[in-house]
């Protein structure tokens, strides 16, 4: 066979040492700086402190409470506001038969705001103001306005059981306005009438909703009736 009819072998192109070095060097130098940049911006990242809400002297009253168990409801309907009775009374009764807890080991607190506010006066503001007072709700049983507080009888029992009922003065002012208008009385003077009418264990706060985030803060559980 005729050298000269063997093709020559192609032999496989290498980068030269010296671009292999320089690529290599510029490959350590990036990593490094991503990984600098990384821990900078980690760094940077601090974590959140810790929330801790603001307290409140107007609110103090929520802590001065005796209780292991912390329970709030919040009612804005009359339904609702019959309702939260019912589960107040189940929530005594369980935890005294099935925990055998008394009545101060619980702090319950019944919120009454927007239309369930005017449940949280006595007979007397409802004999006097029942049309108005009503603002249009029916005894669904006798088709009639109201003149007594359909439920007396169990916020009287959950009063001696030391349940607790906060009133919004918002609603009340509303109250009182629609009373003022209906009547030709004074506002003002109505709604010191009806601040001094609440139901027993009952006390007037500046809003049920700023109520019902105070006592979230403080360690009531919250139950929407």
């Amino acid at each position: 066979m005729n050298c000269g009819d063997i093709m020559p072998v192609m032999k496989k192109q290498a980068f030269p040492i010296s671009e292999r070095r320089s690529f290599l060097t510029r490959l350590k130098v990036g990593v490094a700086a991503a990984i600098a940049v990384g821990g900078v911006a980690r760094a940077q990242v601090k974590p959140a402190a810790k929330f801790e809400p603001a307290r409140h002297e107007k609110d103090d009253w929520l802590d001065a409470l005796p209780g292991k168990h912390r329970l709030l409801f919040d009612t804005t309907s009359i339904e609702g506001f019959k309702n939260s009775l019912l589960f107040a009374s189940n929530f005594l009764v369980v935890n005294r038969n099935d925990y055998g807890l008394q009545n101060t080991d619980l702090a319950v607190v019944v919120v009454a705001r927007h239309i369930a506010t005017s449940f949280a006066f006595n007979d007397a503001m409802w004999a006097k103001y029942s049309v108005p007072m009503a603002d249009g709700y029916v005894d669904p049983r006798t088709k009639q306005t109201p003149t007594a507080n359909g439920s007396k009888t169990g916020l009287d029992g959950l009063a001696k059981q030391g349940v607790q009922f906060a009133v919004c003065s918002m609603a009340t002012r509303r109250i009182a306005g629609t009373i003022a208008k209906a009547t030709g009385g004074d506002a003002d003077a109505i709604f010191n009438e009806l601040t001094a009418n609440l139901v027993s264990n009952a006390r007037m706060v500046p809003a049920g909703i700023v109520a019902v985030n105070r006592a979230q803060e403080r360690g009531y559980s919250l139950v929407t009736a």
